[in-house]
């Protein structure tokens, strides 16, 4: 059996990944730890064979107020974590980092792609993970996880913004863009096998196939009983947009196709979203 300590309370990532891991109690121990105020001691990790942190700042406006809170949590108290995990003698280290970490709005990046950051948020994320990684050794293992875009029943971000507009537009652009996603469910059975192989790297969890965002939007409308209709007319007007927002949702924005995950195919994830189920029992 592996013991599993996850960092981070009420994060939507760590709490499915402890539903997903406890569907095998046989296998899997697992506790989250809430780390709001917390100061990291030795005893805190003892007899964890992996410790797996979902805790940071993330989905907040930046201001020059709350700029600190990135680097304090997301860095600070993340490199705290992972060093008493190693004196304690954890195994297993695996962070929850992100695609923000490039900068990109658009573009495909591969393994070998720099890192630019443009916010709090990516920089924090960074230097969290370049830290980890000088403290790794072959007895201490660093799984750098970084998902593009994570959906699934419940989640924050960019789904439910789509999910609106499927809701209550009878039109959306009909634009072939190609995005990297992963469902929740795909992200939670990465996550296990990382833990099951005791692997170290950076890793891209992905769906097996990119999104066609037009064909989500689609999808999502299905499921709910609606009609929407993808139209080209808009698409002269999405091409020239300089708004930042617009990249976003009909740019092309790819990982390499590496790390895939195909144990829920594209239309079952969002049939499960819809239906309010994010994984199954096994």
């Amino acid at each position: 059996m592996k013991k599993v300590l996850i960092t981070g309370s009420k994060s939507y990532i760590g709490e499915s990944v402890k539903e997903y891991l406890l569907q095998e109690p046989d296998k899997y121990n697992v506790l989250v730890r809430d780390t709001i105020g917390w100061k990291p001691t030795v005893p805190d990790f003892t007899g964890y064979d992996v410790v797996f942190n979902v805790a940071g700042i993330a989905h907040m406006k930046e201001t020059d107020q709350n700029r600190h809170l990135y680097y304090d949590i997301n860095r600070d108290l993340v490199i705290k974590i992972a060093k008493t995990a190693k004196e304690a003698g954890v195994r297993q280290f695996i962070l929850l980092s992100t695609m923000s970490v490039y900068g990109l709005t658009i573009g495909h990046i591969t393994k070998n792609t720099p890192v630019n950051p443009i916010n709090a948020y990516g920089k924090s994320k960074i230097e969290a993970d370049e830290e980890i990684w000088k403290i790794t050794d072959e007895n201490f293992k660093f799984a750098c996880l970084r998902p593009p875009m994570v959906y699934g029943k419940g989640c924050k971000g960019n789904y439910q913004s789509l999910r609106l507009f499927a809701l209550k537009s009878p039109l959306f652009p009909r634009v072939d863009n190609k995005r990297s996603m992963i469902y929740i469910g795909n992200l939670c059975e990465f996550v296990k096998r990382i833990i099951d192989t005791e692997k170290s790297g950076l890793f891209f969890p992905q769906n097996a196939e990119y999104v066609v965002v037009s064909e989500m939007v689609k999808l999502i409308a299905k499921n709910n009983q609606k009609k929407i209709i993808l139209t080209k007319i808009f698409n002269w007007a999405v091409k020239t947009a300089p708004i930042n927002i617009v990249k976003k949702v009909f740019g092309n924005l790819t990982y390499e196709s590496v790390d895939l995950v195909d144990k829920y195919g594209f239309r079952e994830s969002i049939e499960l979203t819809e239906k309010g189920r994010n994984i199954e029992v096994l």
